[in-house]
């Protein structure tokens, strides 16, 4: 009897200490912060569409946005997925952790730990 005792004790502690645990907060971003026109490196870019479809250029490689490539995104909390359409058929997804985004500026990374940083263009 007094075995069992000290297993419930034990295992009450155990659930108390796991109950009173700081709950981690999950960072959310407004998706319509996101809309526009970014740059990065002044000649990488990308536009999001309130409609959840996108187009990437760069300009130093002589394409334009006329040119661009098609992709549609989805956030979710901080996960960004951008799926890229390709042309010869099939899709492509990419998928970063923004880390800041705001009215002027988007950071985010990739899951290798690359940091892009973007800057909202007229």
């Amino acid at each position: 009897m007094k075995k069992n005792k000290i297993i419930f004790i034990i295992i009450l502690i155990t659930f108390f200490i796991n109950s009173c645990k700081k709950a981690e907060t999950e960072v959310t971003f407004d998706e319509n912060l996101l809309i526009g026109k970014w740059v990065t490196g002044k000649t990488i870019f990308y536009k999001y569409t309130s409609d959840h479809n996108g187009l990437t250029w760069d300009t130093n490689d002589d394409v334009t946005e006329a040119e661009a490539q098609k992709y549609t995104w989805n956030l979710n909390k901080a996960v960004l997925t951008q799926t890229h359409i390709m042309e010869i058929g099939g899709n492509v997804p990419k998928v970063y952790t923004i880390t800041s985004l705001n009215a002027t500026s988007l950071v985010y990374k990739d899951n290798f730990g690359n940091v892009s940083t973007f800057t909202k263009v007229p």
